[in-house]
């Protein structure tokens, strides 16, 4: 036998041995990539932290000394008092197309059932949604149909044009018409402690 092929039958059974030794119990197993699960569409949109309440200065806040700061890059809304933060929730603000405005406002009406007179749907005589999503001002009516406002509970109007805070959906970015949506369980909190009149800062 020459000895290339000597060497050759040398090289393979060795090769053999270490395949077999691997197998043996004492031998790490060999690593088999598995790529990561893929998350769900609600657990990508929950990408923002929970509100956080301090009990002990949520007591101290009155109508008289809240006042509430928006930060549109953070998607957050603070209640405070004087300068300390007694809530701190997410938010969804306006998306570019129509984005909420910034600088200093104050709560110019309360409603706690209050229906948008700008967005909402198109509903037959039998209240079925015809079109949903629609612009009183923009999209016509379509025959037996009337328009019916999105539900804004909870409401504090901060402009004449319809801006305001409200319970809304919280997508995890910014995408209202506008407003400042609220978790449901958060705007009745902050609705409590504010009054006409209560300053309210949006920044970026």
């Amino acid at each position: 036998m020459s000895s290339g092929i000597f060497r050759a039958l040398r090289l393979l059974c060795i090769g053999i041995l270490c395949a077999i030794a691997c197998g043996l119990p004492g031998h790490a197993e060999p690593q088999i990539f598995r790529p990561a699960p893929m998350k769900s569409a609600s657990e990508l949109l929950r990408k923002q932290d929970p509100p956080i309440i301090s009990a002990r200065l949520m007591d101290q806040v009155t109508p008289a000394n809240a006042h509430v700061l928006i930060s549109i890059s953070r998607q957050r809304a603070y209640l405070m008092v004087d300068e300390v933060t007694a809530l701190d929730t997410p938010i969804s603000s306006g998306k570019a197309a129509r984005p909420t405005p910034k600088g200093k406002f104050t709560v110019l009406e309360k409603d706690p059932n209050h229906h948008s007179n700008i967005y909402g749907n198109f509903v037959d005589s039998h209240g079925r949604i015809i079109r949903a999503g629609v612009s009183a001002k923009i999209d016509s009516a379509p025959s037996g149909t009337h328009f019916e406002g999105a539900p804004m509970k909870w409401f504090m109007r901060l402009t004449g044009e319809g801006v305001g805070m409200h319970v809304g959906i919280l997508p995890g970015y910014a995408a209202s018409h506008g407003c400042v949506r609220l978790p449901a369980d958060i705007a009745p909190k902050i609705y409590e402690k504010v009054k006409v009149g209560t300053p309210v800062e949006i920044t970026d």
